[in-house]
């Protein structure tokens, strides 16, 4: 096979497995950022305790997780037919992709977010934020660099499945391996298709941490911590100056009557040495 015939392959297989990965990225996000927040929340200590909650939620993230991609989406067929009305195509391939990356993505964010500095949670909880605002000024904004660097395994890990979903007819990168690299012997096709991979994911993992690196060079914050350290530490001083302020006029009062009466006393001392 020339390369103007492998040309044109290429790249339509490389557009296929970009719009199967961004899209099950995009549907693993929103539903595995909620998911893992919510371990940590129902977790024993959390904001919403709920040992049994946190069990059945743990449960079904651990054997979703366990499964092979290979089976899982063999086994979801049923489900992607009734949803995309087939199952071949990246259409149908973006499912069992999207299913099988939640669990994974909401596992990166529980160990994420458990990073995030207890006393910031109980400094906004000091100042009367709720659980929703815990979540939105704390817990998401200062494990941020952290959920990038998850987002980007997470994309390295959907390329890699993406390949496999090629097997079953699913098109991108991993279908041309298989049909015309492996079923018809284009080994050079197939190498060209290995080398197309290995680009694309390390230019995903640049710019990934690219983008973690500079959110820590910032501090990794939006702005909330700083904040909420300086609001902490204001109201640390107010108090002590309070307290100061307070034992210094306790002193003052019981040394008044004492000075007073002191100062009686010497006059009248004086008094009797002249008499």
């Amino acid at each position: 096979m020339t390369w103007s015939e492998m040309q044109p392959l290429l790249e339509q297989a490389c557009w296929d497995t970009l719009y199967m990965v961004g899209w099950s990225t995009v549907i693993a996000v929103v539903g595995g950022l909620p998911l893992g927040i919510l371990l940590v929340l129902t977790d024993r200590g959390g904001l919403l305790q709920n040992t049994v909650l946190n069990k059945i939620i743990g449960q079904v993230v651990n054997i979703a997780r366990s499964m092979p991609f290979i089976i899982l989406m063999v086994a979801l067929m049923g489900f992607t037919r009734s949803i995309t009305g087939t199952t071949i195509g990246r259409e149908a391939a973006i499912v069992p992709l999207a299913i099988g990356a939640i669990p994974f993505f909401a596992r990166l964010v529980e160990t994420a977010v458990r990073e995030v500095d207890g006393g910031l949670v109980e400094a906004v909880q000091s100042m009367g934020g709720n659980t929703w605002t815990v979540v939105r000024k704390v817990l998401v904004p200062e494990s941020l660099p952290s959920l990038i660097s998850s987002t980007t395994t997470t994309i390295v890990a959907l390329i890699g499945y993406s390949a496999m979903a090629g097997t079953v007819g699913a098109g991108g990168l991993g279908d041309i391996a298989i049909r015309y690299g492996y079923q018809r012997f284009e080994t050079e096709l197939m190498w060209i298709t290995v080398a197309v991979l290995a680009v694309v994911i390390s230019l995903i993992q640049f710019v990934g941490d690219y983008a973690a690196r500079g959110l820590h060079r910032r501090g990794g914050r939006s702005g909330t911590a700083p904040r909420l350290r300086l609001l902490r530490s204001r109201a640390a001083v107010n108090s002590g100056s309070r307290a100061t302020a307070g034992t210094e006029a306790d002193a003052d009062a019981g040394s008044g009557p004492a000075v007073t009466g002191t100062s009686a006393e010497r006059p009248a001392a004086d008094v009797s040495k002249v008499g």
